[in-house]
């Protein structure tokens, strides 16, 4: 694919706005890969450059996040590997599923996404009231399979991934919010580094749209990052989950 001038700018203004958003309140696949598709890209291929576009940013947050990891060194050794097998997983139905069926799920996934996201709140509000109230009920071997779960949707389309793991690992595990969030970060980074790794050895990305991208999400992390105290996470998240319904139905008036 040969990005027009103009499909350059929008690629990296994508990124950037990827980027920034993941930094501050999560959500940014919701606005870089409805970009790529209006580019032209079809939804899968699309799909694919998208995930290995802004894979860094996990690596980037899990890093950040290294010393709430502290300690948890058997839940990693446990559930990384699910993970990883997770996202693989969701990289193989994705690229097994062709075009039509993807295009078709598109836009009730953004929805999902959206709704992913709106909850992410009162999950971070929800989280801490329950540990401090309930006694575990639940060994940390039961984890396992909505990690997967969780992850072979994320290896498929991503948005919302991050929540949806801080809620398995909430309802499974014991332990402070911060420390939930590491550990949250470094299993959506093996999922997502797993399924990148499948698109990328099969060859199913587009390169110039990919590299674009990834250059505008570390741009936009990084603006994110000095930016976190001037910008309010909330607002940002309402203005996402808005976008992302309205291009949703946009994707289902298209058919």
């Amino acid at each position: 694919m040969q990005l027009s001038p103009s499909g350059f700018v929008a690629t990296a203004a994508a990124g950037l706005a990827a980027g920034l958003v993941n930094a501050l309140a999560g959500g940014g696949s919701l606005i870089s890969f409805p970009v790529l598709t209006a580019l032209g890209l079809p939804g899968v291929i699309a799909n694919a450059s998208n995930s290995v576009a802004l894979s860094p940013g996990y690596g980037g947050a899990a890093l950040a996040q290294r010393r709430d990891l502290r300690g948890q060194k058997p839940r990693l050794l446990w559930l990384m590997p699910a993970a990883a097998l997770g996202g693989l997983l969701g990289a193989w139905l994705l690229l097994s599923s062709g075009e039509r069926l993807f295009r078709s799920l598109v836009p009730w996934m953004i929805l999902l996404g959206a709704l992913l996201l709106a909850l992410q709140e009162p999950l971070g509000a929800w989280l801490p009231g329950r540990r401090q109230g309930q006694e575990s009920s639940v060994r940390e071997a039961w984890s396992l399979l909505p990690v997967l779960l969780a992850s072979i949707y994320g290896g498929y389309f991503g948005a919302g991934l991050s929540v949806i793991l801080l809620a398995v690992l909430g309802l499974c595990l014991e332990d402070s919010l911060p420390r939930l969030n590491g550990l949250k970060q470094a299993i959506a980074l093996a999922a997502n580094l797993s399924a990148s790794l499948l698109f990328l050895g099969l060859g199913r990305i587009e390169w110039t749209a990919t590299l674009v991208l990834a250059l505008g999400a570390i741009a936009g992390g990084a603006l994110g990052g000095r930016l976190a105290s001037r910008i309010d996470p909330a607002l940002l998240r309402r203005l996402v989950i808005g976008t992302s319904v309205v291009v949703a139905v946009l994707f289902f008036l298209q058919g």
